[in-house]
């Protein structure tokens, strides 16, 4: 799978690098994509999730349990 987080959605951006002469060539930026295990109680098992750091902060501030839940409502198997 590519450089995209489960949580926010968030994949590559791509643009140009601009050297001193000024000539353009194609690049990417990747999100800061890390594969976290979370612990789910209501299951009683861990999930792991490829997040990027932002889907993290997203995770801290909703919860897990709420994440989860979002994500299945949107098809997504966890």
């Amino acid at each position: 799978m590519s450089a995209h987080c489960q949580v926010t959605g968030r994949s590559p951006s791509f643009g140009n690098t601009v050297s001193h002469s000024h000539r353009r060539t194609r690049r990417r930026w990747d999100p800061n994509i890390q594969r976290k295990t979370y612990y789910l109680p209501s299951e009683g098992r861990r999930v792991t999730l490829r997040v990027s750091a932002k889907g993290i902060k997203v995770i801290d501030r909703d919860g897990i349990e709420a994440v989860v839940a979002r994500l299945r409502r949107e098809g997504q198997k966890i």
